[in-house]
């Protein structure tokens, strides 16, 4: 697929993106910042935020903003609390990156924890229900509101031992076409990626062994991120879609 955009589409735009201290959300807010859009930097080490934000503001880009939230003990106040923020320092907000997430443990199914299990499902899940509930009165308002999930080539197939963040994958897909099929009829969009095997922290701990350089950068895959929240992908509805189609089968993100 063509994933072509006006270099401004996303001007004026307001767009959150959890997980932007690095890896795939950092470039993500970069490019959102490239288009045009005033980027929300949400993630739980203030550091890595602000080297984001200075990175931005020495492009030249919108003055980002920045949001310190740990998503694995954030409570649904703390999001409508973040919600109110936003919109008393933009009145608006057109978009958001589901991005920030959690491997986890890789195991046989028999020998997961369930302290385990329950922070990946925390971050991956329910975090992601939590925000997406408090922001939806915002997006809604947009003339193009975009809500992004990430899933992974195991949310499409389970795998042996990749179970707890397999679950996770599975779950976050139906979110998003549960929340599709809901909003049908307005002029949000939502969809999900699976990044595929990509050059960052997360594939390294799954792929200690694995040579980065044979995968693709966070930059690399970034036009369908663009394209998926801007108004050019209005036709696009309620799927997941891989960053990376011809990979070969058995590279899990």
């Amino acid at each position: 697929m063509d994933y072509q955009v006006d270099e401004n589409t996303l001007k004026d735009n307001v767009i959150l993106v959890t997980g932007a201290g690095d890896g795939i959300g950092r470039q993500a807010a970069i490019s959102y910042a490239a288009h045009g859009a005033t980027v929300v930097l949400l993630g739980r080490t203030v550091a890595k935020l602000e080297a984001v934000y200075d990175e931005i503001e020495n492009l030249g880009y919108p003055q980002p903003a920045i949001i310190p939230m740990d998503m694995m003990g954030a409570t649904r106040q703390n999001y409508l609390d973040m919600v109110d923020t936003i919109e008393g320092q933009f009145g608006r907000l057109d978009g958001v990156l589901h991005n920030a997430g959690l491997l986890g443990v890789l195991s046989p199914f028999e020998q997961l924890g369930e302290e385990v299990f329950d922070d990946v499902m925390q971050v991956n899940v329910k975090a992601q229900f939590l925000l997406t509930q408090a922001v939806l009165p915002l997006i809604k308002q947009s003339p193009h509101g975009r809500i992004i999930f990430t899933s992974s080539t195991v949310g499409h197939e389970g795998r042996a031992f990749w179970g707890t963040y397999s679950i996770s994958k599975f779950a976050t897909e139906g979110m998003m076409q549960v929340l599709a099929d809901e909003l049908n009829n307005t002029q949000v969009r939502v969809n999900a990626i699976n990044p595929g095997g990509t050059r960052t922290a997360m594939r390294a701990q799954a792929f200690p062994a694995e040579d980065a350089r044979l995968l693709k950068t966070p930059a690399e895959i970034m036009p369908l991120y663009v394209y998926l929240m801007s108004k050019e992908s209005d036709s696009v509805h309620g799927q997941c879609i891989d960053a990376q189609p011809k990979r070969k089968p058995g590279a899990a993100s």
